[in-house]
């Protein structure tokens, strides 16, 4: 069974969205199902800080066993940072989706489309666990 955590904001995509100490920014990464449905992350393809992407971009790619998956951006935003640590131990993702196998942070453009999105029990029944 898949953990999905109170406070945080999901995406049918299957990102999630949690709130940093700085205002109007957010740690994005893939929930604890995707990464389970995906199988072992051996790469993941991350942007480079000082980007713009609009609602649902591609921001990167992330490749497991199993497949290529694209990464969407869930909110339009800057890029502030990224996980350098993921480029020596992908299987972070895995082991740690919501803590140390986050993707990047955020700088949301529009605070209202965080709220537009899926809490834990939407997504979890999106799901279907």
């Amino acid at each position: 069974m898949s953990e999905f955590p109170d406070g945080l904001r999901y995406t049918e995509e299957h990102e999630y969205l949690k709130a940093t100490d700085e205002s109007g920014v957010y740690r994005i990464g893939i929930t604890d199902y995707a990464q389970g449905e995906l199988g072992d992350v051996v790469y993941v393809e991350l942007p480079t800080v000082g980007e713009s992407f609009d609602k649902r971009a591609t921001f990167g790619t992330i490749e497991a066993v199993k497949a290529v998956s694209d990464l969407y951006c869930p909110v339009a935003g800057e890029i502030v940072a990224v996980n350098e640590s993921l480029d020596g131990d992908p299987s972070s993702v895995n082991a740690d989706p919501y803590g140390a196998g986050w993707m990047i942070r955020l700088r949301v453009d529009d605070a209202g489309e965080v709220d537009a999105l899926l809490d834990a029990a939407a997504y979890q029944a999106l799901v279907g666990e």
